[in-house]
Formats: C-alpha cells, sequence, structure tokens
C-alpha cells in the first residue's frame, strides 16, 4: 500500500519535542516531583512517547522513574472483532501498587483504548492514582475519560485520521491529517508507515 499524502501536518518534530518537554514539566509539577512516579505507555506509539517523557523526566529531576509498556490487545471492548489482532508484549517489570502512574498515549480519540488500558493496569494490582498524558487529543470521546496532560488538541472530523509518526519507526516524526479511505479503519497508523 502507497504511502498517504496528508492533509495538514499539524505537529513537526520540533512542535512534538517541545510538546513533551512541557508534559514532561508538567507531570514533575503536578506530582510534587518523583516520589513513586511510574510511567506507562500503551504499545505501539505510547510507549516511544513514554520512553521520551522518562528520559525527559530524568533530565529535570536527576531520577530514573520506573518506565513500562502495556499491550492491550486482549483487553480491547472489540477484540473479538478483530480476526487477527497484533499482540505485543507488556512489559511493567516494577510493582503497582502504590505507584502514581503516568499512562502515555500518543492519540485520545474515543477513549476506548484507555478504557482498556485502566483495566489492565488494575488487574496488575493497586496503583495510587494514574493520570494520562497524550500527545494529541483530537475529540469525539464516547467514554467519560479526560487527559490530564496534553500536546495539543486537534479538531478532527470522523472521517479523517490523526496519527503520530515517529523516527524510531516510521523514518520521520509529525502528527498528520489524512482522509480516511473507504474500507478503511480510523485508528494508528502501522509501525514502518502506510
Amino acid at each position: 500500500m502507497g504511502t498517504t499524502t496528508p492533509k495538514a501536518v499539524i505537529m513537526d518534530e520540533t512542535a512534538v519535542n517541545r510538546a513533551l518537554t512541557r508534559i514532561a514539566h508538567e507531570i514533575v509539577e503536578r506530582n510534587e516531583g518523583t516520589s513513586d512516579l511510574a510511567i506507562v505507555g500503551i504499545v505501539t506509539r505510547g510507549d516511544i512517547l513514554a520512553r521520551h517523557l522518562a528520559e525527559l523526566v530524568r533530565e529535570i529531576e536527576g531520577v530514573e522513574v520506573p518506565l513500562g509498556s502495556l499491550d492491550i490487545s486482549f483487553y480491547r471492548d472489540d477484540f473479538a472483532t478483530h480476526f487477527a489482532p497484533e499482540v505485543h508484549a507488556t512489559n511493567i517489570p516494577w510493582d503497582v501498587d502504590g505507584k502514581r502512574i503516568v499512562l502515555v498515549d500518543d492519540i485520545l480519540f474515543t477513549g476506548r483504548t484507555i478504557r482498556a488500558a485502566l483495566d489492565a493496569v488494575m488487574d496488575m494490582g493497586r496503583p495510587r492514582s494514574i493520570e494520562l498524558a497524550v500527545l494529541v487529543d483530537r475529540g469525539h470521546r464516547e467514554l467519560p475519560i479526560s487527559p490530564d496532560f496534553v500536546g495539543k488538541n486537534v479538531p478532527s472530523s470522523r472521517s479523517e485520521n490523526v496519527r503520530l509518526y515517529m523516527s524510531e519507526t516510521d523514518g520521520r516524526t509529525s502528527v498528520e491529517i489524512t482522509d480516511v479511505a473507504p474500507g478503511a479503519r480510523i485508528g494508528s497508523a502501522p509501525l514502518g508507515g502506510e
């Protein structure tokens, strides 16, 4: 499948990096430091953003915070309708009990991914709190979920995809809006691009 031409590039690499730096400062400020703080990214691009945020927090505070990645494939409410879900490994090698977890995702849309992530985290234990950091909030919520930290609010149509591309997986870093192709699914960009 060929690369889709974006309708708009709403964040370039510089804007993504600035937003992540601001979010990292906000996380430290709101949590009054890093005591019991942990960062968990939702695979596949949320965990890349989580790694960047953990590194930024380390630069700001001089402290390594626990970092984890979370696969929510089996927690999705549409799991039964996906013929072959792409399964990744969850990697949270520390006890979630009592932690102040910052859950990280790339694009917040309906809220269903976050609901699944909350279920997955709660199955592992009882964190003190869970906050949500997203690079982009595009609206269209179907569940009462609201982010605590947002890089950019991007109003969008339901007939558009808002996708993050990261240099680690896609060869470029940007947030782009494209039209949804007929018969295609709204959602994250496949790894390595279209």
